[in-house]
């Protein structure tokens, strides 16, 4: 355990975004600097793994250096290191990992592996030092048992969390990610990379009510997310359903198709097609709260954290359901929704604070664990460390 008030330094390089971050006491962000990879990847539509992991070699020692100027530290002031390790692109973590280990090593101080997933689940405690803590900043026992929603590019699953350390996966995708359903809708209404903010911002212009389009909750009891359907019943209303048989002719088509829309027509569809994502968020969070409460889970707030929780709607329909379910609400600031490296120090707190750290051993993986520390109906917890 370090010493109380101490500084942790965070790294994170899971996918293509380069950041370093310096928190004290698990809350208190006192410096952070994110490089991104968009101008690096918007050419090809998505993010490419090779490219990623060189520019994060590139990129994270300056990214480092720019965290502690803000935070006005030097590297010596540092009391622990954490990085995210899993789940993520199994090269850019390498990057991230091998530093952070390096920099442990040289500065005699202890490693934390960081899950990046959970992190985004620890991300609405966060403040900028000198600023009053948010009510997401309350204490364990006001905030837990909670109901984790972490909607990303990545990962769209729920989680029972019992504490920071303690939660278990409830139900997850089977097949896109809520926002990566919205980057390749974003494509097919020709909007650019990253798909989804830009989607966004047209949304606010649109009428969700325009289109009709399917809400996908699979079976009455189900957990789990599927967002493959809405994502064809959007292509086929951009470029017509073809014929049995013919296949479209790929981006080419696709981006002929976008460019006959009107404005107004591609903002409807931009609304309608973020309104029935938000939908299906919403209702899925309304039956996993009603699936825990009829287990005896006493319930006390609902914690979202990831990319997408930045999205206008979603902020707007959170507090909604929220009030509906009779429970406290803590979103992740926008600061700190898209990847980032507070949220990876933040966590490793409580890490440290629970006793646990990583030898230099620590190893990378491309995917999560269904469990960390707590077990329940849905099954037996993994003992992997994070």
């Amino acid at each position: 355990m370090i010493r109380a008030m101490g500084v942790i330094l965070g790294l994170e390089t899971s996918c293509d975004e380069t950041a370093a971050a310096l928190v004290r006491d698990g809350r208190a962000v006192l410096g952070q600097a994110v490089a991104s990879q968009h101008d690096l990847h918007a050419r090809y539509g998505g993010v490419v793994p090779e490219l990623a992991s060189r520019a994060h070699v590139e990129r994270l020692t300056p990214v480092v250096r720019a965290a502690l100027d803000q935070a006005g530290l030097r590297i010596g002031q540092v009391d622990a290191v954490a990085v995210g390790h899993r789940p993520g692109l199994v090269g850019s973590l390498v990057v991230g990992v091998s530093a952070a280990k390096a920099l442990a090593w040289r500065l005699g101080v202890p490693l934390v592996g960081v899950d990046h997933v959970r992190a985004h689940l620890y991300a609405p405690r966060l403040h900028e030092a000198g600023e009053a803590e948010p009510p997401a900043s309350q204490t364990d026992a006001e905030v837990y048992p909670a109901l984790g929603l972490v909607v990303s590019g990545g990962h769209t699953s729920l989680y029972r969390v019992d504490s920071a350390l303690e939660m278990l996966r409830l139900g997850k995708t089977i097949d896109d990610a809520a926002g990566e359903a919205f980057d390749k809708a974003a494509v097919m209404l020709g909007l650019g990379f990253p798909g989804g903010p830009n989607l966004d911002r047209l949304a606010e212009s649109g009428d969700p009510s325009a289109e009709t389009l399917p809400r996908s909750l699979l079976g009455p009891d189900s957990l789990d997310f599927s967002f493959s359907g809405l994502k064809t019943a959007m292509l086929y209303r951009v470029c017509g359903r073809p014929e049995r048989g013919v296949r479209f002719g790929g981006a080419q088509q696709i981006a002929q198709a976008a460019a006959g829309l009107g404005d107004r027509e591609r903002a409807d569809l931009a609304a309608s097609f973020r309104d029935a994502v938000v939908d299906v968020l919403a209702r899925k969070l309304v039956r996993a709260a009603e699936a825990l409460r009829a287990e005896g889970v006493g319930l006390k707030s609902i914690v979202v954290g990831g990319g997408v929780s930045a999205n206008r709607a979603l902020r707007r329909r959170l507090p909604e359901t929220a009030t509906r379910l009779g429970l406290g609400l803590h979103v992740a600031p926008m600061a700190y929704c898209v990847d980032n490296a507070a949220m990876i120090a933040g966590l490793a707190q409580a890490r440290l604070d629970a006793g646990q750290c990583d030898d230099l051993g620590l190893s990378v993986a491309a995917s999560g664990v269904d469990a960390i520390g707590t077990a329940g109906a849905a099954g037996t917890p993994d003992s992997a460390p994070g």
